[in-house]
């Protein structure tokens, strides 16, 4: 007689991970490492910036560059006019990095994409995603890389991300 296959479901109440649970209980990604305390602190702030400082409903999406905790040093804005392809791209993000002091590479650097829209995957997003890790892999800079809107933040790469109803300032 052939064994009962095991079920291995979590009971009511028990841990999900499911795809519509992705990030949204703790900050916890995919690849199971939990993100600090501090960088979802960081993160909330990224979005709580954007929200206030963009009053339009629409608006070209912008790449930011910079360190956590601190002003960005450059940013990059793609309008219907800019034809940015994927080496201009990456030569705009190096030298933006060029800029920060690339040789100081104890400062953990971030890029950000503010976008209108819904947090999910979007082309431009993919797009300037590739252009991350290209230079990633090129300057050996280990740049984290999020898509922020008005309503939370989410990292392509992971699924990873979070969501505001109505996000405050505490």
């Amino acid at each position: 007689m052939p064994a009962e296959p095991v079920d291995r479901r979590r009971p009511c109440g028990g841990s999900r991970q499911g795809p519509a649970d992705l990030g949204h209980r703790g900050g916890v990604p995919p690849t199971g490492k939990p993100l600090s305390g501090a960088d979802l602190a960081l993160l909330r702030r990224l979005v709580l910036e954007h929200k206030s400082a963009e009053r339009r409903l629409r608006f070209p999406p912008v790449l930011h560059l910079g360190a956590p905790g601190r002003p960005e040093v450059g940013r990059v804005v793609e309008d219907s006019s800019s034809d940015l392809d994927h080496a201009l791209r990456c030569d705009l993000l190096e030298a933006m990095l060029k800029r920060t002091g690339i040789l100081a590479r104890d400062r953990p650097l971030m890029t950000w994409l503010t976008r209108p829209g819904p947090l999910d995957v979007q082309d431009v997003d993919l797009t300037w995603l590739r252009a991350v890790t290209t230079v990633t892999g090129e300057t050996e800079r280990d740049l984290a890389y999020v898509v922020v809107t008005r309503d939370g933040w989410r990292d392509p790469r992971t699924g990873a991300g979070r969501t505001w109803l109505r996000l405050r300032q505490r």
